[in-house]
């Protein structure tokens, strides 16, 4: 397996990730991993995606992972309208490669980054497959904060908002959540193929937003419930062992 650093420029931001290559002989069906809304300081113990990558590549996949704006090692705010663009240009810069099989070009998005990848899908067709994991429906950013200021001060407090000056518009950057609502989007998927993952005891996404998701999208579509498992999927064995099992079938490996 090979590790190829990567550094794209977006609005002016500089978004870092990592690009996990099987070998360099061939292309490859390829997966690109959205990670969530960060909920906290970031624990310096936790290797984030970079296990997640470690686990898909070697069954034959090119896996590419990042960080949106606001997040790790990438520059400015969190900001959802800006997450679509960054992903957007990491799909651009994924299908300009050798190495990347544009026909299978999956992606795995987990919570923010689940309804994010659904919105990207729905309007972009070099988009082969969506697997959305703790994917919500649309955000009740209410369990986080009452308004969007308190919103912006508790993104500042752990270091998603990072500029004094941003956002320009307090309302205006609220309502990029209220765009980006994965219900609004999931059926315009179809007919290329859908699973959602959520687990039977996610403390923050309800299960109830996976059926509903299910209920609106068109096939082929799955539903897998992890009996058991909370919010943060990655960390499930079984929900990976499932995501992995379907990327195999759907997307089949080059080698």
């Amino acid at each position: 397996m090979q590790l190829k650093p990567v550094t794209l420029e977006v609005d002016g931001i500089n978004i870092a990730g990592q690009l996990y290559l099987p070998g360099s002989d061939m292309s490859y069906p390829t997966v690109c991993a959205c990670h969530g809304i960060p909920a906290g300081i970031p624990d310096p113990t936790d290797r984030g995606y970079a296990s997640l990558a470690e686990k898909i590549s070697p069954h034959g996949f090119a896996v590419l992972i990042f960080n949106f704006r606001g997040a790790g090692a990438s520059g400015g705010n969190l900001d959802m309208l800006g997450w679509t663009r960054d992903l957007k240009a990491v799909i651009d810069y994924l299908c300009a490669l050798p190495q990347v099989d544009n026909s299978c070009l999956s992606l795995l998005g987990f919570s923010g980054g689940a309804a994010v990848s659904v919105y990207a899908a729905a309007q972009d067709k070099r988009v082969s497959a969506v697997v959305a994991c703790a994917c919500p429906a649309e955000f009740d950013l209410a369990d986080i904060a009452d308004s969007p200021g308190s919103l912006i001060d508790h993104f500042r407090s752990i270091g998603a908002i990072r500029d004094d000056d941003f956002p320009a518009s307090a309302k205006g950057w609220f309502n990029g959540f209220e765009l980006v609502r994965p219900i609004d989007y999931i059926n315009q998927i179809s007919p290329r193929p859908l699973l959602l993952v959520h687990g039977s005891q996610d403390e923050t996404v309800n299960v109830s937003h996976a059926r509903r998701l299910y209920a609106q999208a068109g096939e082929p579509k799955q539903l897998a419930i992890v009996e058991g498992a909370g919010h943060r999927l990655r960390h499930s064995e079984a929900a990976l062992e499932i995501v992995i099992d379907w990327l195999k079938a759907h997307t089949p490996p080059s080698v």
